[in-house]
């Protein structure tokens, strides 16, 4: 394995040091993680507040009850009235008697908090619960104070403050302006006209100074004869200060809920965003690292996903240290197999430009280009092998008929009347998901092995079946089988075992390799035995299982 290039290395070291420090920098109480999680939680919890503080509904319902209150109130001085301040005049004609009516409307609303006011009938002001002395020009009127402690400016500023951010979201249609002419008349109030004529009528108004004002206004009748309207007034303080307590109680609750939602918040982050920032920080100093001295933190015992990222990131570092020896032992023999032809070339260069006789120059020759030959074979074995895993990931695999692919490689074999006879024997519809080429590529490697090993005159037998979900492939030969202790050992890389008397060098010893593994990319298996007849091996057999197609 070489190292970084000197440029790379430069651009690549600052890269690691912002990243460390990205790293360290989100290790903080308030990683963005945190912030995130913080938000989402405490945007759900302001909808809800800010959804409870609304209370939209129910100041209309506290608005509506407020006007049924004061109708049956005016109702009820309505009665007393035409019991009491209704006599006959000298015409017998029912008439209102002016000043028992404006002591019974004093009177009666002293402790209503209201104001009481009594048109006659034909619209003139005759009794304001106000007017303490006289009445008309000159009277004296009572003012309600504002109770002491009422006029904290700062709770008002910041009440007004409330309730203006929150009208914005009401949508509450703009309500006519109330107006306290010097002088009133039935003119001025529409419900006192509606009361004239005969029917309780409530009006919400607003003042100058932005306050509610709730009206009422009932006829005063006697025997079904309209001769006053009875109008009551009553600012909406009571509705505001109602209204302000519930969301002042809904507030604390809230800075409550916010509190622990931080703080739960912060908890939940900090159990998700720290071992995560544990990962991350290990992960860069193995990345990093030339050796395995830094390990990926075990976090299996927390059972949830961050256990799982933890579990499946140290099998992962694992696999890739495990990856990363496989290629080293490769390189190394590599190194080792093309070291022996180089050896060998060199040696019989360098003797054949001292001898002078011909014939030995000429087999030096033969030696050096079976040498060639053979480490061609190597490099272009050894280059299958590199590219094989690359291939195999990426490639898509399809549908293989075994029984078509095997009887068409054993005619190939077939048609060289010299080596021995291949017998095949598959059933149909034996389907396998493979990539056809590298799976023809392992049976024609088992098939050239069974048939170097086979002596003249014998049989290469390739059978193939179901057994349950697999399809299993066995090729057999007449030859003098594995040696005992070598089943597994075959399989290794550049592992050779030739029958006596071929040529060293035929063979790169990577084709079973090769072979087994294309069979476990395929989710199958390769194994190797002998054949055992009457406790006699009568030669190899080979047996590759693979899965078969869905539904097959």
């Amino acid at each position: 394995m070489s190292d970084l290039p000197a440029s790379a290395k430069q651009q690549s070291a600052p890269q690691h040091e912002t990243r460390v420090a990205r790293i360290e920098e989100r290790h903080g109480l308030f990683s963005p993680l945190t912030w995130r999680i913080l938000a989402v939680n405490a945007l759900a919890l302001f909808v809800l507040v800010a959804g409870i503080l609304y209370l939209g509904r129910y100041k209309q319902e506290l608005i509506h009850s407020e006007l049924e209150a004061m109708a049956v109130q005016a109702e009820m001085y309505a009665a007393a009235l035409s019991t009491s301040a209704v006599g006959q005049g000298d015409d017998a004609t029912n008439r209102v008697k002016l000043e028992v009516a404006r002591e019974m409307v004093r009177r009666l609303v002293g402790i209503t908090g209201a104001r009481a006011r009594l048109f006659g009938a034909n619209g003139q002001l005759i009794a304001d619960s106000r007017n303490i002395r006289s009445f008309g020009a000159g009277a004296v009127q009572a003012e309600e104070l504002p109770a002491p402690g009422d006029d904290d400016e700062l709770a008002e500023i910041m009440r007004s403050l409330t309730e203006g951010v929150l009208s914005l979201f009401e949508g509450e249609q703009p309500l006519p302006l109330y107006i306290d002419p010097p002088v009133a008349s039935a003119a001025d109030y529409p419900e006192v006209r509606a009361a004239l004529a005969g029917y309780s009528r409530g009006v919400v108004r607003i003042d100058s100074q932005g306050r509610r004002v709730l009206s009422v206004s009932v006829p005063v009748q006697r025997f079904k004869q309209v001769l006053a309207s009875i109008m009551l007034t009553k600012n909406g303080d009571a509705i505001e200060s109602a209204l302000h307590a519930v969301r002042l109680d809904i507030l604390k609750i809230f800075v409550f809920a916010f509190g622990i939602t931080v703080l739960l918040s912060i908890y939940l982050a900090g159990v998700i965003t720290r071992p995560l920032n544990r990962l991350a920080r290990a992960a860069e100093r193995v990345r990093r690292s030339k050796n395995r001295q830094f390990t990926i933190p075990d976090l299996s015992d927390r059972h949830d996903e961050i256990g799982d990222l933890s579990t499946t990131l140290r099998d992962m570092t694992e696999t890739l240290w495990d990856r990363m020896d496989a290629i080293e032992r490769f390189a190394a023999d590599v190194a080792h197999e093309i070291k022996n032809p180089l050896t060998s070339l060199r040696s019989a260069v360098e003797t054949a430009t001292r001898l002078k006789d011909p014939e030995r120059q000429r087999r030096l020759m033969e030696i050096i280009a079976e040498d060639v030959q053979r480490m061609d074979r190597l490099i272009s074995d050894i280059s299958d092998y590199s590219r094989m895993d690359a291939e195999l990931s990426r490639a898509e695999t399809e549908e293989v008929d075994l029984r078509a692919l095997l009887q068409t490689l054993c005619e190939l074999y077939n048609a060289d009347a010299s080596g021995p006879r291949i017998k095949v024997s598959v059933p149909e519809n034996l389907i396998v998901p493979a990539l056809e080429s590298r799976l023809a590529q392992v049976f024609r490697n088992l098939i050239s092995n069974a048939i170097t090993f086979t002596p003249d005159g014998g049989t290469v037998r390739v059978r193939a079946w179901r057994d349950r979900d697999e399809a299993v492939v066995t090729v057999e030969d007449d030859g003098p089988g594995i040696p005992p202790g070598k089943e597994e050992a075959i399989f290794n890389r550049f592992y050779t075992e030739r029958p006596s008397g071929e040529k060293f060098g035929q063979h790169s010893g990577l084709g079973l390799s090769i072979s087994k593994r294309i069979a476990s990319a395929h989710n199958g298996d390769l194994t190797a035995s002998n054949r055992i007849l009457d406790d006699e091996v009568k030669g190899a057999m080979f047996t590759l299982r693979l899965p078969l197609e869905d539904g097959v």
